[in-house]
This record gives structure tokens, C-alpha cells and sequence, in this order.
């Protein structure tokens, strides 16, 4: 028998999950599409009544994402430009309707390999934060999403924060996705970049993440050490282009063949540490 609760803070909605398995419902805009017209067969836990989810703080260490905080939500708030990858990919998620209402949360928690925010959450080296009536934990990305429509995450746990370091805000930042047209479109390659730069302007710190050519996107662990101590221009374009790319294993499906994949994967990977290293701007707030 299916059941339908919406709990009204945090320690209800932990209790529910520890008394039966439930589906989880926040923004609602991967749920509705994959249930179709089929009849609900699963416990439903809605979860859209907990503000406590929802809005950016910062603590001395963190920078904290409420899990129910929208993309929209995001986009209006002020911060530095190591965020503008993940505010350049906000506007990428579907309309502005989807933005509205879709949380961040279910964007990692649908683990899918062209899921818009994962790169650029993981060039600030985001951990997600779950917790259960037992407890809380905290797992990188890498660690959470396990592959495709697979995460980490236990039946009686949630997801209620992403967390990125105060360590990894530094240096300017750029998400680049390919489509097969400019909006609305899934990704057939993404990445993202991070870029800091010493006072002399060579790089002294790189992240970078391609999605949409791996089950999972992936850091470019080798490209990154590579960029370090590079002056941008002629040899972060040389470095790219014989950079080892492997490292991602795209398939094959009707948005692109894995070797176009793999080539577009590594021009936009330019393309996105090129806008990187930009001079970072003061933090300004979406119109």
C-alpha cells in the first residue's frame, strides 16, 4: 500500500524515512516526467514543506547550500566568482520555469551523467551533507553519485545541504555545454573550470570537470597539475591540445558518437579554462 506524507520540519521527515522505504518529492520537475500517467505505486515523502532546506548561508568554514534551494534561488545570490560556473550552468537547467522550481539536491540525486550542475559543483569541491535519525555524514561528489542513476545515498537518509570549502572560492571560474541547439537541450559534452591565479598572472591552482562523456563527470586530475605555473594564452592552448583525455570513456547515443564526445570534450574544456582566467569580478547579483 502506498503512503503520501508532507512533513513540517526536518526531525519529522527523518523519522518517516526510518519507519518505511518512501520516494522523496522536492521540486518535482524529474518526478512528474518519469511517473508519467502510471498510478503511483510508491510511497510518496513531500518534502517541499521544510524551509529549513532552503536558502545560501555561509559558516566559517562552508559556504551552505539548503538542499530545496532552486537554481533561480541561486542565481539572485551574490557570491565570488569561483561560483559563476555553477551560476553559468543554473541558467542551463531547462526553462526558467524548471529553474524556478527544480532544487539543487535533485540534481545530484538523479545522478544523471548530463546532470548540469555536477561538473561545476565539483571544481569547488562540494560535499554533500545527509542525514538519517541516526546521524549525519558528509561525502564528496565523487563519492555520492556512483554511477549512472546511482548515488550513495541510503533508504532512511537525505540529502540536506551541499557544502563547498571556503578553500576552493578562490580564482574566477566558467561552465561551457555543447548541445545540439542553444536552450532546452541536453549535453552531449560539458565541462567546467576554476582558475587561480598568482600575482604575476600565471595559474597557481586549477580544477577541472568534463560531464556528459563518463558515467559520472570526472575530474582531469593530470590537465590541472599541467596548467599550474602556465601564463594564459599560447601555452594553456598548447597544453590542452596534447593533454591525456582519456581519462572520461563517452558512448555512443543519438546526441554524439564517443569519438566526437571526445574531441568536443577537449575544445570546450579550452574554452572554459580560457574564460576561467579572466580577472575575477566583485560578486553581483542576478537580474
Amino acid at each position: 500500500m502506498s503512503h503520501y506524507a508532507k512533513p513540517i520540519n526536518l526531525d519529522e521527515a527523518l523519522t518517516l524515512l526510518g519507519d518505511r522505504k518512501w520516494r522523496i518529492l522536492a521540486g518535482g520537475t524529474d518526478f512528474y516526467p518519469a511517473q508519467g500517467t502510471r498510478p503511483l505505486t510508491d510511497s510518496i515523502l513531500d518534502i517541499n514543506g521544510l524551509e529549513e532546506l532552503r536558502g545560501i548561508t555561509e559558516t566559517s568554514t562552508h559556504v551552505v547550500i539548503g538542499a530545496r534551494t532552486s537554481w533561480s534561488e541561486l542565481l539572485r545570490h551574490p557570491l565570488p566568482a569561483s561560483f559563476d560556473a555553477l551560476k553559468q550552468a543554473a541558467r542551463e537547467v531547462g526553462s526558467v520555469q524548471i529553474q524556478n522550481a527544480a532544487s539543487m539536491a535533485g540534481n545530484l540525486c538523479n545522478a544523471s551523467p548530463a546532470a548540469d550542475g555536477v561538473p561545476p559543483l565539483m571544481v569547488l569541491d562540494a560535499e554533500v551533507e545527509l542525514h538519517s535519525v541516526e546521524g549525519g555524514r558528509l561525502l564528496r561528489l565523487d563519492q555520492f553519485i556512483l554511477g549512472n542513476r546511482q548515488t550513495a545515498l541510503q533508504s532512511n537518509e537525505m540529502v540536506t545541504a551541499i557544502r563547498v570549502p571556503k578553500g576552493s572560492t578562490q580564482g574566477g571560474s566558467a561552465f561551457v555545454k555543447l548541445g545540439a541547439r542553444r536552450y532546452l537541450v541536453i549535453s552531449i559534452a560539458m565541462a567546467a573550470a576554476r582558475i587561480v591565479r598568482a600575482d604575476d598572472g600565471r595559474i597557481k591552482e586549477a580544477a577541472i570537470s568534463v560531464g556528459s562523456c563518463s558515467a559520472v563527470a570526472q575530474r582531469l586530475a593530470g590537465l590541472e597539475a599541467a596548467l599550474v605555473g602556465l601564463t594564459p594564452g599560447a601555452d594553456i592552448e598548447q597544453t590542452v591540445a596534447g593533454a591525456d583525455l582519456s581519462g572520461p570513456t563517452p558512448i555512443d547515443d543519438v546526441r554524439g558518437s564517443a569519438t566526437y564526445r571526445r574531441e568536443a570534450a577537449r575544445e570546450i574544456v579550452l574554452r572554459a579554462v580560457s574564460l576561467a582566467t579572466r580577472p575575477a569580478t566583485p560578486a553581483t547579483v542576478a537580474a
